[in-house]
């Protein structure tokens, strides 16, 4: 397989609720030298333009709309003409940062997208957001879990539109069914695994 995983780090502030936060946050990059999908246009399109390079950009996928994730996604996809994926569900966190650009794809739970002749699945995992998605690519044993799963367990609910039972039941029914050996790219902070989160995750 000539696909390639690429990490871009970008540090910006995550607004919900009245409340700002300094965030590091991590871009991942899925291609071969011809073609790349980008997880999560976060902050700042200029490094993340560096690292496609020139490639033919098939998404950048949100894997959910708070702003950390997409406040760059608009300035990449006129750079680089690559089409915006957002699931619905989140629209209106969208729009409270690009209300005059809609996404162009809108991601549904089990579609595929193809990028280096490998196919990316799109996992539904509410709680988190209600459109909160992971990308499984079965071909590297590797999903990309946004904002869902950490290195340590659920992402953060308690804020506008997340819900403690509904990620737990999102990780337990899509992600803990996936192989243990299985590398989960979080949105933030370090890499983990399917196995080593089992025990993190509340019953």
């Amino acid at each position: 397989m000539t696909l390639r995983i690429e990490q871009v780090t970008t540090s910006g502030v995550f607004s919900l609720d009245g409340e700002d936060h300094q965030v590091d946050n991590n871009i991942w990059l899925v291609g071969d030298d011809q073609q790349v999908i980008v997880v999560d246009a976060a902050h700042d399109a200029g490094p993340i333009v560096d690292a496609v390079g020139g490639r033919e950009v098939v998404a950048i996928v949100c894997t959910h709309g708070h702003n950390d994730h997409i406040n760059a996604a608009v300035a990449l996809a006129e750079t680089t003409g690559g089409p915006i994926a957002l699931h619905p569900a989140d629209r209106m966190l969208w729009d409270e940062i690009h209300p005059d650009r809609a996404p162009d794809i809108d991601l549904v739970d089990g579609m595929t997208l193809t990028v280096g002749g490998a196919g990316v699945q799109v996992l539904h995992t509410p709680g988190h957001s209600p459109g909160g998605v992971c990308l499984y690519l079965a071909e590297a044993d590797v999903v990309f879990s946004g904002d869902t799963l950490f290195n340590g367990g659920p992402g953060a609910t308690g804020r506008s539109y997340s819900d403690l039972d509904s990620i737990v039941a999102s990780i337990r029914a899509r992600l803990l069914t996936l192989p243990h050996d299985t590398v989960v790219h979080t949105g933030h902070g370090p890499s983990t695994t399917i196995g080593a989160e089992v025990a993190n995750i509340p019953e």
